[in-house]
């Protein structure tokens, strides 16, 4: 079986090296290009199944090359990497199509996981705008859950942790897992953060008493429909 092959787009030589030879270390294959003006041409010969994109480039910036990237594949997985960190810019970039976006400076270890997270998602199999579980429906780019009685806009850290959740229903997903995917790092602050965050989603819940978020002492959460 061929490893995941990542196209890699930073013109950070230094981070580049970092970054490439870790996830070559843990089995990815990366393909690296410093050249925005090369990054389409780069995605049409190497086929890959990630494409990492910083968004400050030389010739065309990251937000350029997602949208030709999405003109050619609408399901192989995005992820902004940059030091812009504007909600507008990160607003664009899930606009434009990104899977996920990660703030500069990160830890491997959260990049790594997020990759993984990408890439448990069959390719080709895109999901719903509209997501509905028992009296919900679930709108994560319009970070909206809708109840007969009830509208309610989520914050962009609700509504992701909503989807982790329910993207992997009736399984454990793990506390360390969440903490790196949504906050960068597993600290005892975040971890208090997390609990706030799963008390809120288990309120804007209690609509529907067949959907529960059981927590798994020791290990993590598992998102339940009855």
């Amino acid at each position: 079986m061929k490893p995941p092959r990542i196209l890699y787009v930073e013109d950070e030589i230094f981070l580049a090296k970092i970054v490439s030879e870790t996830l070559q270390g843990r089995g990815f294959d990366v393909v690296l290009e410093s050249d925005g003006g090369k990054a389409v041409q780069r995605f049409e010969e190497a086929k890959p199944d990630v494409c990492l994109l910083d968004i400050m480039l030389p010739n065309k910036d990251g937000f350029d090359i997602a949208d030709a990237i999405r003109d050619r594949d609408t399901e192989v997985p995005i992820i902004f990497l940059s030091a812009k960190s504007e909600s507008g810019d990160v607003v664009n970039g899930f606009k434009i199509g990104a899977n996920d976006y990660i703030r500069k400076p990160f830890s491997m270890e959260e990049l790594i996981v997020r990759i993984e997270n990408v890439l448990r998602h069959p390719v080709g199999v895109a999901e719903p705008e509209d997501l509905k579980f028992g009296a919900y429906t679930f709108n994560p780019k319009r970070q909206t859950l809708l109840h007969p009685n009830e509208q309610r806009k989520l914050s962009y850290r609700e509504s992701e942790l909503l989807r982790l959740l329910y993207q992997n229903r009736n399984d454990v997903v793990e506390r360390r897992e969440i903490l790196n995917l949504l906050w960068g790092s597993d600290s005892f602050f975040n971890s208090r953060n997390l609990d706030v965050y799963i008390t809120k989603l288990r309120n804007y819940l209690k609509g529907d008493p067949t959907i529960e978020i059981i927590t798994i002492k020791g290990i993590g959460y598992r998102f339940v429909i009855g």
